[in-house]
């Protein structure tokens, strides 16, 4: 289920790139809200939604709006909110750029798990990648998304001279996060602080609040917390800059040389891919029913096949003696998902050829002569997997039948998801008396 904070929390201080002095308040939030930044400094305290749609700027932080009104550096705030499990709150400040306190997380995390979350009536809404979604950035820079039951990130990260490289890998949990995550610090090389400076960027910016690195010696007020920080770090700002998603995301992140920019960027392919899920999906509901259509019941009626292996609830319709579409609602109930990727469920290969076997059986038993016979499956050709089929997914199967001679019948098939081929080939089967 959803969770918001039982309390608010909040926070004083100065922000990184601003300068300003600033205080944060994090505030419960009703469930389906998702994060809100709030600016009571302005008239009329206008709110600005963290989306990937609102973002404005991602040099060195990210920084969202809507309309005249701006928050800056939103990554550190939206990582606590998410890693933490946070699904709803209202970010309250007087300012255009939250406190950045010591660099890290640390400090909001705690106050978290000291006022404690508190369970919403709404379940959380995930996104499972159906397929991998990958971007590139300059210098060999990439972030890779595979799919995935969990979410979980591998990160290298290295200089521009090559020195630190370091790699983490962390798979999704609060206690973790607070942890393992929440404590590292950002981090800035000697030779970029002159360049940000003329931009008008890190005014806020000290030993304080950053580490810096000059050449092979590190620069912080205190010692590292951890011996690949820097690499935690980026870590924690993809978990921020992910968090502009509205759904929680189930996916196996790969990242190299991870930055704001490219973080957005994979965050917007990921909604791109999710939009693409929505404008595709047919409810079982709204499956128009045509002429000649079978359902579960008739489907039995001509095929000797019974629970577990009938790959059929219903034909659609019949166009003529050649053509017929049916449907499959896959579930997780079904037999195979006990042992066919238990971890990461599948629909087999072989039970989307056999679907397809079973319509072009049913079209073939149609023509006169046929009734009662039996549809034996001979050889499959050209056959081609395109795309994973999983739970919750409702599968249309197309059959046209090519050839018929006698005992004998070749037909083509196709199954789809969401409107997309998912596999494809052609089937040959002869037919015997039942």
């Amino acid at each position: 289920m959803q969770r918001t904070i039982r309390d608010e929390v909040s926070m004083e201080g100065k922000s990184l790139h601003t300068g300003n002095s600033v205080k944060l308040v994090i505030k419960p939030a009703e469930a389906d809200s998702g994060y809100v930044f709030k600016r009571v400094d302005l008239p009329d305290e206008p709110t600005v939604v963290a989306s990937v749609d609102n973002v404005r700027q991602t040099e060195r932080a990210t920084t969202i709006g809507e309309g005249n009104v701006k928050v800056h550096t939103v990554e550190h705030v939206l990582a606590v909110l998410r890693g933490c499990g946070i699904d709803n709150a209202l970010i309250e400040l007087n300012a255009n750029e939250p406190p950045i306190g010591d660099g890290s997380g640390i400090y909001l995390a705690n106050e978290i798990a000291r006022v404690g979350t508190v369970e919403q009536e709404k379940p959380v809404s995930f996104f499972e990648l159906r397929e991998p979604v990958w971007v590139e950035g300059e210098d060999g820079a990439y972030i890779a998304g595979w799919p995935d039951q969990n979410f979980s990130i591998s990160c290298t990260h290295s200089s521009h001279n090559g020195l630190f490289t370091q790699y983490f890998s962390w798979t999704y949990d609060p206690k973790s996060f607070v942890s393992e995550i929440a404590p590292a610090r950002t981090f800035v090389f000697y030779e970029e602080l002159l360049p940000l400076i003329e931009k008008g960027l890190i005014k806020g910016g000290s030993l304080e609040n950053a580490i810096v690195i000059r050449g092979e010696s590190i620069f912080c007020r205190e010692p590292l917390r951890f011996e690949n920080e820097f690499v935690r770090h980026k870590i924690f700002d993809m978990i921020g800059d992910f968090a502009l998603f509205p759904k929680r995301l189930k996916a196996r992140v790969v990242a190299a040389r991870p930055s704001h920019f490219l973080n957005v960027k994979f965050v917007k392919e990921i909604q791109k891919a999710y939009k693409n899920y929505l404008s595709h999906l047919m409810p079982v509901e709204n499956i128009p029913v045509g002429e000649g259509a079978l359902d579960i019941n008739e489907v039995m009626k001509i095929l000797p096949h019974r629970y577990p292996f009938l790959m059929l609830d219903r034909v659609l319709g019949f166009q003529d003696d050649v053509k017929a579409i049916g449907q499959k609602a896959v579930t997780m109930n079904e037999a195979y998902f006990q042992g066919h990727f238990p971890g990461h469920p599948i629909m087999p290969g072989v039970l989307q050829i056999e679907a397809m076997a079973q319509l072009a059986s049913i079209l073939l038993l149609r023509k006169a002569g046929n009734a009662g016979k039996l549809g034996y499956f001979m050889s499959a050709d050209k056959v081609k997997f395109r795309k994973p089929v999983m739970p919750g997914d409702t599968l249309i199967i197309e059959v046209e039948m090519t050839k018929a001679r006698g005992k004998i019948g070749k037909a083509f098939g196709k199954c789809y998801v969401n409107k997309e081929t998912v596999c494809e080939g052609e089937l040959l089967f002869a037919l015997i008396d039942g």
